[in-house]
């Protein structure tokens, strides 16, 4: 892509891609690197504004890392590393991050409590943004892909959500998230390494209460750098990395995840697209008009 055609898309997109803004919460991610491969967050993302790195704590120990964005209330992409789960989805506490609002606050997420305080719902989504919405809470960092109790639990956190329509939430983004799990269990001898993320709009703004930003497409890339060396063949361009986009509105154009005309009518349009992490990379790097890397090296 040319200068002159990259910089007006910049210049839509930094409301999204508001830099990155300093607090206690994390300036770096230095204290939850373990999340990222190589200990390296995604290169390239970069611009004025507010956007903050958070190293998502609970019940006094990190469980993943969110790149939060300030202004429009939603993580651009949260990272994590996929463990098998040793339970079922716990019940839903949807907590807060208490820094967000209160620098000196708690460094812990904390569970919303009635009135919430003016100051959390200026500084991030709080539940009544999703009440009585078109929209669910989608999860960057799913329960599903958590080992313990806590670890599955740690991921109610509105940090770690982004408005997603049911279609999507529960239908092909949600097979999507079992194909990695199982992919993992079978093949992955090592951690595998996640980043999952919100693809804003081109050019007009969707929000939810003018509030919270809509993204039009989720997007989800793995790393497993040790695998087993005798992958089958059909499997063998599925490691070490891959990657996929989801349609978040049905209305959105093809050329980025076309449509499957013969999908049952509840989730038609909601369609996920494999891919690799090159092809998600040049996808990022165009819609975002800057150069993505997510993974150190390729993750080689």
């Amino acid at each position: 892509m040319s200068q002159r055609k990259m910089l007006p898309a910049l210049l839509l997109l930094l409301p999204w891609l508001d830099g990155l803004a300093l607090g206690e919460i994390s300036n770096d991610f230095s204290q939850c690197l373990d999340f990222f491969y190589s200990q390296t967050p995604p290169q390239g993302i970069s611009g004025p504004g507010y956007l903050q790195p958070i190293c998502q704590r609970f019940k006094n120990q990190y469980h993943f890392a969110s790149l939060y964005n300030r202004q429009h209330r939603t993580p651009l992409y949260s990272a994590y590393r996929l463990n098998a789960p040793d339970g079922k989805r716990p019940a839903a506490t949807w907590m807060y991050e208490p820094q967000l609002a209160f620098s000196r606050a708690s460094s812990e997420m904390q569970p919303f409590r009635n009135p919430v305080d003016q100051n959390v719902i200026e500084s991030q989504a709080v539940n009544g943004d999703y009440t009585n919405s078109t929209y669910t809470r989608g999860h960057l960092n799913p329960s599903l892909h958590q080992k313990t109790i806590e670890n599955r639990e740690a991921t109610f956190t509105l940090t770690n959500i982004v408005p997603q329509k049911k279609g999507s939430n529960s239908g092909p983004w949600s097979i999507l998230e079992n194909e990695v799990l199982k992919k993992f269990k079978a093949f992955c001898q090592g951690p595998m390494y996640v980043i999952t993320g919100a693809m804003p709009y081109k050019s007009v703004e969707h929000r939810i209460k003018n509030r919270v930003s809509v993204p039009e497409y989720m997007w989800s890339a793995y790393c497993c750098p040790c695998f087993n060396a005798s992958l089958p063949e059909a499997m063998r361009p599925l490691f070490p990395t891959y990657a996929a986009v989801g349609r978040n509105d049905r209305n959105s154009g093809e050329e980025i995840v076309p449509v499957n005309a013969k999908a049952k009518a509840s989730v038609k349009g909601y369609d996920v697209r494999r891919m690799s992490l090159e092809t998600l990379e040049g996808i990022l790097t165009q819609r975002l008009a800057m150069p993505i890397t997510l993974f150190d090296g390729q993750c080689q």
